[in-house]
């Protein structure tokens, strides 16, 4: 299957080779996003050797060049005057400007380079349409851990309740153009579904609550949302029937499509076997409130859950050197690491056993060691220190052997068996016997009371145990929250639940919630507490299966008859009749993708307000066992401590959370969607540095006349910090090499 991360990687490269002056050399412009995006699939070295003799940043001082020059931007109001702006003057900034904006460009401000006094030294515009953060080779992020808020987030007036309407409207145009970016970088054209709970779950009402700890007395009451007026952004969608974030969502990414292919015929380029036509299903965290709350056991997950790694990929520990002594290592968990991709899916038990057999297997081969080899983490430990000829896999191997030793350590400590096991009876309704557990608050009352298990984890339990009672009577809820001593802040991320459409009050006469969606029991679970299964699990599953009720999954216009493996892709006929684009200029093209060709139907989930390891664990599994390739991406990752803390300051606007401290922004009236896009990606032009912003050393070689350079290592990243460089690299770095 096509790897998002090489995709991307190839789309980037791709750009930067098919600029060819006739010097050679070319300089490399970029903005403090695109840099940030570019690094985030490709090192530096990678960069300088498709002949870049130069990277500097739009929003610095730069002296002129006798280059060419490659920019890669966003497509933003200021960037656009900071490319006229560099040849507006006497002495142009470059020989010659080749632009390539990340995403796509609006008509006017296309217009306006046309009619400005940079147009005739513009080479070409392409659009790359690389707007989303490919997390790993079937998950992409877009970022945006504010959207949460924006969705969830209870307004406290009317006036409130307008602004945050039409700043939602401004998240979601933002969000769909991310989508439609993923889609045309990986050329499918798809059918899309939607999360569409309506004929189930009976709505809140749309009136915002004022109170902010008190929960509101119906379920469903973040669908104050779901009501959008037909604003700047929404004018378009006439169609949709906007009760849902999610239908307006899709509809948004359906129309951005529609427009796109009326623009570019060929879309989607025929492949060769053909590929059948993929579906993009679109939901968000309200169908599944389980899965960000319950205690995983595999080993992405679990480390992500109990150890302090940063982003989902940095994880700092404990490294011996060859001398014996012990210091600080940060350390990247990606797809580089053919360790962690081996292992993350695993469960914590296997992935150990795995861990030991590769090092065993490893001493056999390479160290001549002869015995028994290690038989637990400490044995490896032990011998880890007898290859200090091995460095490459002395660090891999101990950086695995840290993150499970520590991982196990807290799971004893913390009473993890016990407190996974209520979790899991909560979560499934059944015990490890597949009987309906009678005695789930006697064994959960003391642990509640037990000083030795964390606030957090009692969170969970409570809310677990809430959402299988569907609601409990107040003064239940009430003694559940005495016995585990909570905070005024961790009741709050428990009734916070009602944002999500959770029934967290339940009086004598209430009925039970009518769910449509319900795990399917797995018999393939081998693990009593890893019994529960995502319910994206169920829903990818039916959709393959043709199974999935349209009532609650319709499609936004197409929908197949039935989708079998051999039916051929058959793109819809657009049913839009404006356009993106009115008269291009003859420099403008768009970059056409040369991505190895595979004939499997896809299948991109979309989750609207985060994703959890679980769910991302999920599509690698079900991708090899229905034989498609599927794809999964988010606003961004969740982990369980993230999800309860983001809770426990919804009702409040996420004034205190990590995204965004001050809680959500309140955007100007009347803004429009360009106004926003600016907005966001504002960055302020800097004074003349003392030195070059990033340069090729002198002593490299490198110039117009002899056309030599030495190149930097290729270990040293673009991106990151000098963390995993070697010292040679680090010498380099103090010269400036590696600065940005």
């Amino acid at each position: 299957m096509s790897s998002l991360v090489a995709t991307v990687r190839e789309r980037f490269l791709q750009a930067i080779r098919s600029v060819n002056p006739q010097g050679r050399w070319k300089i490399l412009v970029v903005d403090d996003y695109s840099q940030k995006l570019l690094g985030s699939v490709l090192k530096q070295f990678d960069i300088l050797e498709e002949n870049v003799t130069l990277i500097e940043s739009i929003s610095n001082h730069r002296e002129p060049q006798q280059f060419e020059a490659v920019y890669i931007l966003m497509p933003t109001t200021q960037n656009v005057e900071r490319v006229i702006k560099d040849f507006s003057n006497d002495q142009p900034q470059y020989l010659g400007a080749h632009l390539f904006f990340i995403e796509g460009l609006s008509e006017p401000l296309l217009q306006h380079l046309a009619s400005s006094p940079a147009e005739p030294f513009l080479r070409g515009l392409q659009e790359l349409f690389l707007n989303f953060w490919a997390v790993e080779a079937q998950t992409f992020s877009l970022n945006s851990p504010s959207l949460f808020f924006n969705i969830y987030s209870p307004p406290r007036n009317e006036a409130a309740f307008r602004a945050a309407r039409s700043r939602l409207e401004e998240e979601l145009l933002f969000v769909s153009k991310s989508i439609t970016n993923l889609c045309i970088a990986l050329n499918e054209f798809p059918y899309i579904r939607y999360y569409f709970p309506s004929h189930h779950l009976p709505l809140g009402p749309l009136q915002p609550s004022a109170q902010t700890r008190a929960p509101p007395p119906q379920e469903g009451s973040n669908r104050w949302r779901t009501n959008l007026a037909r604003g700047d952004g929404a004018r378009a969608y006439e169609a949709a029937d906007t009760e849902f974030v999610t239908k307006l969502l899709a509809f948004m990414v359906q129309r951005n499509l529609d427009e796109y292919k009326r623009t570019n015929t060929d879309f989607p380029k025929r492949s060769d076997p053909p590929r059948p036509r993929g579906t993009l299903i679109i939901t968000d965290r309200s169908m599944d409130v389980v899965a960000p709350l319950i205690h995983e056991f595999t080993y992405q997950a679990m480390c992500n859950d109990l150890l302090p790694i940063e982003d989902g990929t940095k994880y700092t520990y404990k490294f011996q050197s060859s001398l014996g002594a012990y210091e600080d290592k940060t350390a990247t968990l990606s797809e580089a690491d053919t360790v962690w991709t081996t292992v993350r899916h695993m469960h914590m038990r296997e992935a150990i056993d795995k861990l030991m057999a590769d090092f065993n297997k490893f001493m056999e081969e390479n160290a001549g060691f002869k015995g028994e080899g290690a038989a637990s983490l400490n044995d490896m430990k032990d011998m880890l220190a007898s290859l200090p000829q091995y460095q490459e896999q002395r660090e891999k191997f101990s950086l695995h052997l840290n993150v499970a030793q520590e991982c196990m350590g807290i799971f004893e400590k913390a009473k993890l068996s016990q407190v996974a096991n209520i979790e899991q009876c909560c979560a499934t309704g059944m015990t490890p016997e597949g009987k309906s557990p009678k005695t789930l608050v006697e064994e959960m009352v003391p642990l509640l009371d037990s000083r030795e298990i964390i606030n957090p984890n009692k969170v969970r339990m409570v809310a677990l145990y809430i959402l299988y009672r569907d609601g409990v009577p107040d003064e239940d809820r009430r003694r559940l929250y005495q016995h585990a001593r909570l905070s005024i802040a961790d009741q709050d991320a428990v009734n916070s639940l009602t944002h999500l459409g959770v029934r967290i009050t339940r009086g004598p006469t209430d009925r039970d919630t009518k769910k449509k969606l319900k795990q399917k029991p797995s018999a393939e679970e081998e693990y009593d507490l890893s019994r529960y299964r995502p319910l994206l699990r169920t829903v990818i599953e039916d959709h393959a299966n043709n199974k999935l009720d349209t009532s609650l999954f319709p499609y936004v216009k197409d929908a197949p008859s039935i989708i079998s493996p051999t039916a051929t892709q058959g793109p819809a006929t657009p049913t839009h009749t404006s356009s993106l684009r009115s008269a291009k200029p003859s420099w403008h093209k768009a970059v056409r993708s040369n991505a190895p060709v595979d004939n499997r139907q896809r299948v991109i989930i979309f989750m609207a307000g985060g994703m959890t390891y679980s769910e991302i664990r999920e599509c690698y599994a079900l991708g090899g066992s229905l034989n498609k390739d599927i794809y999964i991406g988010s606003t961004h990752t969740i982990t369980p401590r993230q999800f309860i803390d983001d809770l426990k300051v919804l009702e409040l606007g996420g004034v205190g959370s990590r995204a965004i401290p001050n809680g959500i922004p309140t955007n100007p009236a009347h803004q429009s969607y360009q106004e926003y896009y600016d907005q966001k990606y504002f960055t302020p032009d800097l004074a003349p540095p003392q030195r070059p912003a990033l340069a090729v050393p002198k002593d490299s070689g490198l110039s117009a006349r002899s056309g030599k350079f030495s190149k930097p290592s290729p270990s040293s990243s673009y991106a990151d910090s000098s963390a995993s460089v070697n010292s040679t690299e680090k010498k380099k770095k103090k010269k400036g090499f590696f600065h940005f």
